[in-house]
C-alpha cells in the first residue's frame, strides 16, 4: 500500500492492485485562500469525505468514475472493505463542528484508519468499532480538531504500527493551528521524510510503533 500526502488531511492510497482512494480533498483557496494547497486532479476508484467542510469534501477537480462515500456504515468496492464511523468534529457532540467520519480501510492485509477531523477523546465503544489498526492518519492541529496532547493520547489507545500525523500548520496552511513539531517533540521513533509518499506493506510494519512525517505533495 502507497500513502501519498497532498495536504492536510487530503491523501490518496493506492493499493497494490492499483486501487485508488482520495480521502478528505481540499477546496484550493478556500477559506479566504488561508489554505493554499493545489488542487488534487489524479484520477480516484474511491473517495472518502468525513465531513462537508470545504478543507474536507473537495470533489471538483477529481478525475474518473469514482464511487463516493460519505455516509456512515459498512461498504465493500473492488473487494475493498471501508467503515465509516460516525463521530463528532468536536467535544460537544457536534454542537459546535458537526459530525464527522473516522474510516476503516482494509487492503493488502493492513487496517488503515483516516480520524477525519474528530474533536473528542475515543470511549471504550468507539475504540471497539475502529479496532485493530496498522497506519493511523491522525489530525494533531488542535483547534479544530484535536491538539497534540490529545492525538497522544487516542495514538496511545489505537496503538497503530504507523502514525501519519495531518492537520497541522504549515506554509500552505494558515489556519490558526499548530505546527507538527507540537506533537512530535515529545516522541520517540519519529521518522522525517523528504518524500511526499511511503509504502508500508504487512511484512515490513515496524516491531515498534512508529511515526512518520510525509511532506506535503501539492
Amino acid at each position: 500500500m502507497k500513502i501519498k500526502w497532498y495536504g492536510h488531511s487530503a491523501f490518496q492510497i493506492t493499493t497494490e492492485k492499483g486501487i485508488r482512494i482520495i480521502i478528505d480533498p481540499y477546496e484550493t483557496g478556500s477559506f479566504s485562500g488561508t489554505l493554499s494547497y493545489g488542487k488534487i486532479e489524479d484520477d480516484a476508484d474511491i473517495v472518502l469525505t468525513s465531513h462537508d467542510h470545504a478543507d474536507h469534501n473537495y470533489t471538483k477537480d477529481i478525475r474518473g468514475n469514482y464511487n463516493h462515500i460519505s455516509k456512515v456504515g459498512d461498504h465493500e468496492i473492488k473487494d475493498i472493505k471501508i467503515k465509516a464511523i460516525p463521530c463528532f468534529h468536536d467535544s460537544l457532540g457536534g454542537k459546535k463542528g458537526g459530525s464527522n467520519l473516522i474510516f476503516v480501510i482494509t487492503a493488502d492485509g493492513l487496517n488503515l484508519v483516516h480520524m477525519g477531523d474528530i474533536g473528542h477523546s475515543l470511549d471504550p465503544e468507539l475504540l471497539k468499532k475502529i479496532g485493530k489498526a496498522d497506519i493511523l492518519l491522525l489530525p494533531v492541529g488542535g483547534f479544530f480538531t484535536i491538539d497534540a496532547a490529545m492525538a497522544q493520547k487516542i495514538m496511545n489507545d489505537i496503538k497503530p504500527g504507523v502514525t501519519v500525523p495531518m492537520h497541522y500548520k504549515t506554509q500552505k496552511c494558515n489556519f490558526p493551528i499548530a505546527p507538527v513539531e507540537d506533537f512530535t517533540k515529545n516522541q520517540t521513533n519519529v521518522r522525517i521524510l523528504k518524500e511526499s509518499s511511503v509504502v508500508i506493506k504487512k511484512e515490513t510494519l515496524p516491531k515498534e510503533p512508529e511515526i512518520i512525517v510525509l511532506q506535503h505533495a501539492l
